[in-house]
């Protein structure tokens, strides 16, 4: 249940849903009250639509099965520190479970045998999002569009914690006029495109 690679490695994921992630932000009085999440990283590339995915509040539960399996990739990265599946999807199990910081040191476990993955580097940006940390996940999102410049959930997360975490307004609005020029009919987690909420966000901007 947790990311998937957007330009991953082969073999490096095993997900098969894009999952809600991060905070939900309830913007009051703003946006008509749009209900915004920051995306897990979708599989099958960075063209993917971000909408599509499951709430946020099946984020910490996993299943037994889920449970036996990060106890075996616990076993198996000390085993084998170099296996760079076994840290990516370990970082996949923290993630789902809630464990921001034990994913964060995962996924750059990942990294640091793979660095050019972008949906893993989404999935770090998004867990220093949910550890606190909105400034570095910022720099994991540009990371990953650095990587894969079509990468549209990197971008679009980029934009939320921009907007919402750092009260950034013309840094969001710039990020999601790149992610539009990509792809103008690129939307978000509730299926509203992004233009239509980047019009929104310019108009409060401009009242």
């Amino acid at each position: 249940m947790a990311s998937q690679p957007e330009q991953a490695p082969a073999g490096a994921f095993k997900k098969e849903t894009v999952l809600v992630i991060g905070l939900c932000c309830l913007i009051i009085g703003f946006l008509s009250g749009i209900v915004f999440s920051i995306y897990k990283a979708p599989a099958g590339g960075g063209a993917a639509k971000v909408a599509a995915g499951q709430p946020e509040t099946q984020a910490g539960k996993l299943t037994a099965e889920q449970t036996q399996h990060l106890l075996q990739l616990e076993l198996e990265v000390q085993k084998n520190p170099e296996n760079i599946e076994a840290w990516t999807n370990l970082g996949h199990l923290y993630f789902d479970s809630d464990q921001a910081d034990k994913a964060i040191t995962a996924y750059t476990k990942s990294l640091a045998l793979a660095p050019n993955n972008a949906d893993v580097l989404t999935d770090l940006g998004v867990m220093y999002r949910r550890a606190g940390d909105p400034k570095q996940a910022i720099a994991s999102f540009d990371r990953a569009i650095q990587v894969n410049a079509k990468h549209e959930t990197a971008r679009f997360n980029k934009g939320i914690v921009l907007l919402y975490d750092l009260k950034d307004q013309p840094g969001a609005i710039a990020a999601w006029q790149e992610l539009i020029n990509l792809n103008p009919m690129a939307t978000a987690p509730n299926g509203q495109l992004v233009s239509e909420i980047l019009k929104e966000v310019r108009d409060k901007k401009m009242n």
